[in-house]
């Protein structure tokens, strides 16, 4: 038997019920509410036999992208294959999608579902996961364009075309069309103002523009909106900590980072990636962060959250670099380096960008700064190769430029200034650099000294 969701997409199922909190769990997954998980827990509950209901359990442990996620995605594909029979085309091509995520096949994954919503373009479920399997393995372009697939088949008559502006509104930004992505996360907010990842694309205009002021307004002034009961929020609060450390504000950079990003310990992959992007940035301005990086680090020592996806490994390798574990990064460096030699998307995004860069993190630590703008230099331009967000890859730029300034490769340090002053036309951390760079300083950057060791106490 089936029903018709709020969007014609025919479900299989024998409960009205269930279908009901089927679309109560997909809209908290797509604006990141609450626990989507427990919501289709209960609709299967209702209905072991919903075969939708077993596809968004899978979608939600593709979507996690960590290894603790694997038995989750395993135990619903046998639920698949027992209800095989009596599922849909569209159905069993979730489940084959879902099927090659588990088997390591990132980039095949995201191609199988963005070729369900070719065939069936109102089908949120797929969308929400073909764009953030886009983003897992660096698609750049796709994270626009797949949204452009769809949109002939959405207006706002259809329930939950917000969430599909707010994914668009990514698109542009991580493309480089800022204003067009500030136009359409508004026009998303303006349908739902609850939609946590258009706020999160109006934050990487702010990010990606230098545009610090307004970022911290239009993250603050809609904080009610999207902080409470959100699992994305620490999220939106670590943009918020780069737009003050941007400013040069480190205590409150640290504040944010204490009672929003990081808590308390954590083991959620991309919570601990965060965590580590924000304490590295802080470190390569000479920062002493304390036991922070302690507690990461020994989050990171957990052997389940290495060798699933190269952009977790490598900020692991922050992390134990920045405690001082050097020989904990190096551990995982070399295994990385068996990765290298495997088949696979993340044997691909290693190759490509996760070895070396994980490498010229350890040099950079071993102070052997030559040999990191000797491999990122060219490394930053395929840097997308190995997923995350324009915003979390410019830590590539700025390691890149502490590492020439260290090394004495001062034109290239004011080349790469300039560069990046062209787009962020406001860049104070840039000027500071500048002003090392005009005093002859080679050393660590403590550019904010006398308000960094209270901070970090």
């Amino acid at each position: 038997m089936t029903y018709v969701d709020s969007r014609g997409i025919e479900l299989t199922t024998a409960s009205r019920a269930s279908v009901e909190r089927y679309e109560t769990a997909l809209d908290l997954l797509a604006s990141y509410f609450l626990d989507p998980l427990a919501t289709i827990e209960s609709a299967l509950a209702e209905d072991p036999d919903f075969v939708s209901g077993h596809c968004l359990r899978a979608g939600i442990g593709v979507l996690a992208g960590e290894r603790s996620a694997e038995p989750l995605i395993q135990e619903s594909l046998r639920e698949g294959e027992r209800l095989a029979a009596k599922a849909s085309e569209r159905e069993r091509r979730h489940f084959a999608a879902a099927k090659a995520w588990l088997d390591g096949d990132f980039h095949r994954a995201g191609e199988l579902y963005g070729r369900i919503v070719i065939d069936h373009p109102r089908d949120l479920l797929a969308l929400v996961i073909a764009h953030v399997s886009d983003f897992y393995v660096g698609r750049t372009r796709m994270q626009r364009d797949r949204i452009a697939h769809v949109l002939p088949a959405w207006d706002e008559s259809v329930p939950g075309y917000g969430y599909v502006l707010g994914m668009l509104a990514f698109g542009f930004e991580e493309t480089n069309l800022f204003e067009r992505a500030l136009d359409t996360a508004r026009s998303a907010l303006a349908l739902n103002p609850r939609d946590s990842w258009a706020v999160h694309a109006g934050a990487h205009v702010f990010e990606m523009t230098g545009r610090i002021p307004e970022g911290i307004e239009w993250l603050t002034t809609r904080e009610a909106d999207w902080a409470p009961n959100n699992t994305f929020a620490y999220h939106n609060y670590w943009h918020l900590a780069l737009y003050h450390l941007e400013a040069g504000d480190v205590r409150r950079g640290l504040e944010l980072f204490d009672t929003r990003i990081y808590p308390r310990p954590s083991c959620i992959a991309l919570e601990l990636v965060d965590a580590s992007a924000l304490l590295f940035r802080l470190y390569l301005r000479g920062i002493d962060v304390g036991e922070r990086a302690t507690s990461v680090a020994d989050a990171w020592s957990n052997p389940v959250q290495h060798g699933f996806h190269v952009f977790s490994d490598v900020h692991a390798v922050m992390a134990l670099v920045i405690d001082g574990r050097l020989s904990e990064a190096r551990e995982i460096v070399r295994a990385l380096e068996r990765t290298a030699a495997e088949d696979g998307s993340n044997p691909d995004m290693v190759r490509q960008v996760g070895l070396p860069f994980a490498r010229s993190v350890l040099a950079f630590a071993e102070g052997r700064y030559p040999a990191v703008v000797e491999t990122l230099l060219p490394l930053r331009l395929v840097a997308n190769h190995f997923g995350g967000s324009n915003a979390q890859r410019d830590v590539i730029e700025q390691l890149l430029i502490e590492s020439a300034v260290r090394a004495g490769e001062t034109r290239l340090a004011r080349a790469l200034l300039s560069e990046r002053q062209l787009v962020r036309h406001e860049s104070p951390w840039a000027r500071t650099v500048e002003h090392r760079l005009a005093s002859g300083a080679r050393g660590r950057g403590r550019e904010h000294a006398s308000r960094v060791e209270s901070a970090a106490e």
